[in-house]
């Protein structure tokens, strides 16, 4: 005799379990319930119709009614609700178009899902409050942005749902803010990688609210939400996106057994107390991977998996549903966030010993164009390295980097495994040492203690009198920002400044990332000091502030237009320019130098990957009274529109005549050259004139590679060959290494796709910059005048007192 299962609910599990038994076995007869009119479709889709991002309707449907039932054979009832299980009689109650009946089983599955939590706060009924579950909810949402164009959205809830609601409403226009109850968005994440995803959407003009929480909803149309705090905001309309709850009524009023989490008990092969009944999705509890504890995980992917698996038990298979590792993954804006495994939260709670790492990785080879940095990080077990969990932020690559990781904690693989994994690679797409291999490596020697470290949450709390902490950033990164209290002492200065680092307390050394930290921790080390660098470097302290990056706030930092005033400005007159893979100051000169080529009005539409233009050109166009219309972020670049032209210059009233640069080069030492033409370069590119005036040994710079033959004393020839013969030939202030250290910086410089010193100089000429050399130098030194470069003047202590009176800045290098 035939088969007769019952399904109740389609989507996920149920739909994926209805197909699984038509793929087994032909002639089992399959009836499934929906009480809804849709028996299949992408939930996950639904915020981005709404946004715009996916333009149809029917492109969420995965599965019509009519599709199915011709495909597979299935008699599919949709607005049918199934109210009641008679286990004794094996038979379901059905609630169709008001009328009632009964249907027997042999087998019966549940996939009733998870309806969203509304909490009952006075004013939540009102009609312009809306939560996003299913078809019907997203058509309610739809028609109400589309009819009644609201100004101003609130978003309840900092989980999955609230976070892409509040980025699909800001999409359509609408000014939006996000309120959440605990101290941080986004449950799975840990606080400080969630600080990231936080600051992307208030660059983005989000405004994100945390620990605070709803206390009323008033007024009609426009409603004020008011919140615990005291705090008020208004809002023409409102989202609820709390959190969802296992719909378990109809197995609680069966007698089903409801485990600790108030989920559908399950065994492993997905049978509820019934034998007769399976449940799968979202309503069911399941067992977590990495901790044992029983859980909760509302997510498509397991969902499909337990539909499948309760198929083949139904068919004799015998199939086992392990457990759930929890692995998702979210846009946000123009960065992924993505997360496996246990977060170190979870880890806490229930007292599982662990170790954590970060790392800041390019997600591919930094010379190939369009490289960003993702964030790992790793969590993993202190006695064997075995891989517990990991979270990765970025904005390319996040997805396959979880994924590997995700594939290793599901196979208990170590810290060490991952250090030997061959990932795929080439330029486009990955580093010879792909990120997460990077992860490996940073946790092994963690592991293997080759180095000690501290983390940013133990950073404020060290006591000065025991710890001292060096910044092994530049001078300038220090200037910007540095933890309170710590001292610079740039990484290659170190070895140099050992007295500077007292042997009689513990040393913490910091970088951006951790890397430089790592290299002066090894240093610091084998010179015989108690050492821990800061993992992950000054990036993660300063997320955990709140104050990660230098993101953009589009309401203080860009030009603000109205919406159909940029369809206008852009529709014409676009020159397009690609400065890809060009590092500061590369894309601001190249900017000048394509805006002096186009007509007053004209619109330059700039391709740039170089994370510091965003800031950089809005003080340029300012500088040079040019207008920028908009930055975009793009997966891969970011864009910039600039109009030549049009925006007020910025007044130097009776400093009029004071706005030159001019720079004193003394050194003859190739880091300080370059940094001298790299700053003569962006002044230029803002339009200041600059005049650079070489003395003394900066006069080797503009010396030519080959020296031509000219009349000189015996001295003079002498004191030529001491002397570097031109710019190629110049070494380094530090770690020169007899010329090694200098050829090192240019091959890095010339694989970032920095330009070399020599096409700085020449991009100075063809700026306008002035090239001065010192009469009385040369004299001193047996320069002649046709050993120096073309393009170079000559002058005396007055020519250049001539031009710093004309100048707001003189330098001396």
């Amino acid at each position: 005799m035939n088969k007769k299962v019952i399904i109740v609910g389609g989507v996920a599990g149920g739909a994926s379990a209805a197909a699984r038994l038509r793929r087994l076995d032909e002639n089992i007869e399959i009836i499934m319930f929906e009480r809804g009119d849709y028996i299949s479709f992408a939930n996950c889709g639904l915020p981005y119709y709404i946004g715009g991002t996916i333009k149809e309707r029917q492109n969420l449907l995965v599965q019509t009614e009519e599709g199915m039932e011709k495909r597979f054979n299935i008699d599919i009832r949709v607005r049918s609700e199934v109210t009641r299980i008679f286990r004794d009689t094996k038979e379901v109650e059905v609630v169709s178009e008001g009328k009632t009946y009964r249907e027997k089983y042999d087998y019966l599955i549940l996939s009733p899902g998870a309806a969203p939590f509304v909490p009952p706060i006075p004013g939540v009924e009102k009609s312009n409050i809306f939560t996003l579950r299913n078809m019907a909810d997203v058509d309610r949402i739809k028609s109400y942005i589309n009819e009644k164009s609201p100004k101003k959205a609130v978003v309840i809830g900092g989980g999955f749902i609230g976070v892409e609601m509040a980025e699909n409403l800001k999409d359509v226009g609408l000014q939006v803010t996000l309120v959440e109850a605990m101290d941080q968005i986004l449950g799975p994440f840990d606080i400080e990688m969630a600080r990231i995803l936080e600051k992307e959407m208030n660059d983005h003009g989000v405004e994100v609210i945390t620990s605070d929480g709803v206390e009323k909803f008033e007024g009609e149309g426009r409603l004020i939400v008011s919140l615990k705090s005291g705090k008020t905001l208004e809002a023409d309309m409102v989202i609820l996106a709390i959190g969802v709850r296992p719909e378990t009524k109809l197995a609680k009023e069966a007698w089903l057994e409801i485990g600790e989490r108030g989920g559908i008990k399950v065994d492993e092969y997905l049978r509820t107390s019934d034998p007769y009944i399976y449940a799968v999705g979202d309503a069911i509890e399941v067992k977590d991977l990495v901790t044992g504890a029983w859980t909760l995980v509302p997510l498509a992917g397991p969902a499909n998996k337990q539909g499948r698996i309760a198929a083949d038990n139904i068919c004799g298979r015998n199939v086992k549903y392990t457990a759930t590792q929890g692995t998702s993954i979210l846009k946000v804006f123009d960065m992924t966030a993505a997360s496996t495994g246990a977060n170190e939260k979870t880890l806490k709670r229930m007292g599982i010993p662990y170790l954590k790492s970060y790392t800041h990785s390019g997600s591919h080879a930094g010379y190939y164009p369009g490289a960003f940095t993702m964030t790992i990080k790793l969590l993993f077990s202190p006695e064997d390295g075995k891989v517990l969990g990991a979270q990765v932020v970025g904005r390319d690559g996040v997805d396959k980097r979880i994924d590997v990781i995700a594939t290793a904690i599901r196979h208990g693989l170590t810290v060490y495994d991952l250090e030997e994994l061959e990932l795929a690679y080439a330029p486009p797409y990955s580093s010879a040492k792909d990120p997460v291999n990077m992860a490996g490596f940073t946790a092994a020697n963690i592991l293997k203690g080759d180095m000690k470290i501290v983390h940013w949450d133990e950073i404020d709390k060290l006591d000065r009198n025991e710890y001292f902490i060096v910044d092994v950033r530049t001078d300038l990164e220090y200037e910007t920002g540095h933890i309170e209290g710590a001292i610079n002492i740039p990484v290659d200065e170190l070895r140099g400044r050992l007295k500077d680092v007292p042997k009689d307390k513990k040393i913490v050394v910091y970088c951006k990332v951790g890397l430089r930290g790592y290299i002066a921790y090894r240093i610091l080390l084998q010179h015989g000091y108690d050492v821990y660098n800061l993992s992950g470097g000054y990036d993660i302290y300063q997320a955990s502030r709140k104050k990660y990056g230098e993101g953009i706030k589009l309401n203080d930092e860009m030009t603000k237009i109205e919406e159909d005033e940029k369809k206008t400005e852009l529709k014409e007159n676009v020159i397009k320019v690609d400065a890809c893979g060009l590092q500061c100051p590369g894309p601001i000169m190249k900017v000048k130098n394509e805006i002096e080529k186009i007509k007053e009005g004209e619109v330059l539409e700039v391709h740039v990957t170089d994370p510091a233009f965003s800031n950089d050109i809005k003080a340029w166009c300012e500088r040079t009274g040019n207008t920028l219309i908009k930055v975009d972020r793009t997966q891969g670049s970011y864009v910039a529109f600039i109009r030549k032209g049009k925006a007020q210059a910025v007044s130097c009233s009776s400093n009029e005549l004071r706005n030159g640069k001019s720079i004193i080069v003394f050194s003859g030492d190739l880091d300080k050259a370059i940094a001298s033409f790299i700053i003569a370069n962006g002044a230029a590119a803002m339009g200041r004139p600059v005049t650079m005036f070489f003395t003394f040994w900066g006069l080797n710079i503009l010396r030519k590679d080959v020296a031509p033959k000219v009349d000189k004393s015996f001295i003079e020839r002498m004191f030529a060959k001491m002397m570097p013969q031109g710019s190629k030939k110049l070494g380094l202030s530090k770690m020169n290494m007899g010329g090694i250290g200098a050829k090192l910086i240019r091959g890095i410089m010339q694989k970032k796709n920095i330009a070399s010193l020599e096409e700085l100089i020449e991009q100075a000429k063809k700026n306008g910059v002035k090239l001065v050399a010192c009469s009385m130098s040369m004299d001193v030194m047996g320069i002649k005048r046709e050993e120096l470069i073309d393009g170079i003047e000559i002058g005396g202590v007055a020519s250049f007192l001539a031009e710093a009176e004309k100048s707001d800045t003189n330098l001396f290098i």
